[in-house]
């Protein structure tokens, strides 16, 4: 069992995603925002992260950049999972160390082959 941190200012899509981790028999842990995204991957170590970009605060891109820049994070695989979907913003997730990129709405499938391809 993995465990996969899933971030999302909207606790409805935090739920959404987690029911699909779960039901994959992984672990979900929560954070609503970017600082809370860092400071939970510290305590949890997930195997993966799944964040959304747009969120009050910090937002996915800069919180992304952060993970993947720490020594002892930068490992973890981060997929983002958002509603900016246009090319630039892709190109914009893989600048900041974003292992892949989905657009909402997602599904479950999705979802599902991103944790068998990148959590451990």
């Amino acid at each position: 069992m993995d465990t996969i941190l899933i971030v999302d200012d909207v606790q409805t899509d935090r739920e959404l995603l987690g029911k699909v981790v779960t039901s994959a028999g992984h672990k979900a842990v929560y954070a609503a925002d970017g600082q809370e995204a860092i400071q939970r991957a510290r305590e949890a170590r997930p195997s993966l992260i799944l964040m959304d970009v747009v969120m009050q605060g910090t937002d996915g891109f800069k919180t992304c950049r952060t993970i993947k820049q720490d020594a002892d994070l930068g490992k973890i695989p981060v997929v983002l999972v958002t509603s900016k979907g246009t090319d630039s913003d892709k190109f914009w997730a893989k600048k900041q160390g974003a292992d892949d990129h989905i657009t909402k709405p997602w599904t479950a499938d999705t979802i599902l082959s991103v944790i068998r391809r990148y959590a451990r």
